[in-house]
């Protein structure tokens, strides 16, 4: 008993240490810096857009680097005094799919995009680095950040916040928040009602169920001119706050959004880990990018809250897809590259992924069996490819959500793993 208590003091102590550290490097608030990604399917430029101040930090203040070593890109913040690391962030961008597609071939774009920190006391210098082929980090860009220059953006607009879920301090829960998308003036309430349906949904499922009072959600409220999302196959376009669409990359199911600065605005009203958003329409579609964005229809007939689900899962654990087909993306994967993604594996590193949890004598590959449907294995296909990526069930809810009910054990894994280490 007296080792558990020495224990609890310990870890109490550790925490208030960090907190108190955090405090004498950052502020409380948000510091975004807004830029331009640009680029082809073989190269990339960052272009500097401007520093914005935001009002809160959703964060934690005690865990400030990244350590999962998940996501296409890499921030850092470091000291620009001593060049200390203070902070950094993994994630992964709507430019790093495009680059895969088959327009990136031919012409170039450019994507509006932000990276967003705790506020500097000091001079800091961001980095952003970018993985390549060979699954190494390679910096592309630095800024020379001064927090009392002039030219930090503070204006902002002031949107209607509200809660679902509340569980404590932003800075040891779990944030997400809810942005409206579609929904005109008089929509409120429905957006409201479909916030409250997402809450439910999610905590239904494990192992979200099991950790609801390590979560914050909140929704805000930004009313759109007309309903709907832009279906360019059916020659519909919309006036929306986000801007929405379907077909993105030619996939008429992949509902997303290009202005990510613009999300950014809306979401910088409440503090936030992760962001999402709810499109006020029936037809089936969304998506969801690591440390970036989620997105989906709010009224899709019956299977929404799987939608939520499944996008949720690349949004928050960097989840890769585990079904085969179903993009025109390519070169996402190489043989001699293991994918960051937790539950996919090329083999290449594969100790590096579930092996520690396969029971002995499990075959490598395991053959696709009906015997096997509840087994933990290493099976051919996924990634959108047949042939030389692997998942850890025949079946999951990053595969065929429409079949089947839960995450897989390596799946469940890596949720939990991050529920933890965003709640340090």
């Amino acid at each position: 008993m007296l080792k558990y208590f020495l224990w609890i003091f310990f870890v109490v102590g550790a925490v208030q240490h960090s907190m108190a550290q955090f405090s004498k490097i950052f502020e409380s608030k948000s510091l975004r810096l807004d830029y331009y990604h640009c680029g082809n399917a073989d190269s990339e430029t960052f272009y500097f857009g401007q520093l914005k101040q935001e009002p809160f930090w959703g964060g934690s203040k005690s865990h400030l680097v990244d350590t999962n070593g998940y996501g296409s890109y890499q921030m850092e913040v470091r000291s620009a005094e001593n060049n200390v690391l203070l902070y950094s962030h993994g994630f992964s961008t709507l430019f790093s799919e495009w680059q895969s597609s088959p327009e990136a071939k031919s012409t170039g774009r450019c994507f509006p995009e932000s990276v967003v920190m705790p506020f500097p006391r000091q001079k800091v210098m961001v980095s952003i680095s970018s993985r390549n082929k060979k699954g190494e980090f390679e910096k592309k860009f630095e800024y020379l950040i001064d927090p009392t220059s002039k030219f930090i953006n503070k204006e902002r607009e002031n949107l209607e916040v509200f809660d679902l879920v509340h569980s404590g301090d932003p800075a040891d829960k779990v944030d997400i928040v809810l942005l409206s998308e579609g929904y005109t003036e008089n929509q409120q309430e429905l957006f409201k009602t479909d916030c409250q349906k997402f809450a439910a949904s999610f905590f239904t499922y494990a192992p979200y169920s099991q950790n609801k009072d390590k979560f914050n959600i909140r929704g805000v409220w930004a009313p759109s001119k007309q309903a709907g999302a832009d279906i360019p196959g059916d020659s519909i376009w919309t006036q929306t706050r986000l801007k929405s669409s379907y077909y993105t990359f030619d996939s008429e199911r992949y509902l997303m959004v290009t202005d990510y600065q613009g999300v950014c605005d809306v979401a910088g009203n409440a503090p936030y880990d992760y962001i999402y958003i709810l499109a006020n329409t029936e037809k089936y579609g969304g998506g969801a990018i690591y440390n970036f964005y989620g997105i989906s229809a709010a009224h899709h007939k019956n299977e929404t809250g799987k939608i939520f689900l499944h996008e949720f899962g690349h949004l928050f654990a960097g989840l890769g897809d585990e079904y085969v087909g179903g993009t025109d993306l390519s070169d996402l994967y190489f043989p001699t590259v293991e994918p960051w993604e937790p539950n996919l594996t090329t083999l290449f590193a594969f100790e590096k992924k579930w092996k520690n949890m396969l029971p002995e004598g499990t075959p490598i590959p395991t053959p696709v069996s009906p015997e096997n449907s509840k087994k933990l294995g290493v099976y051919e296909g996924g990634g959108y490819v047949s042939k030389g990526v692997y998942r850890p069930w025949i079946n999951c809810m990053m595969n065929n959500m429409h079949t089947i009910d839960v995450f897989c054990p390596v799946c469940s894994k890596a949720i939990q793993d991050m529920i933890d280490f965003n709640c340090k």
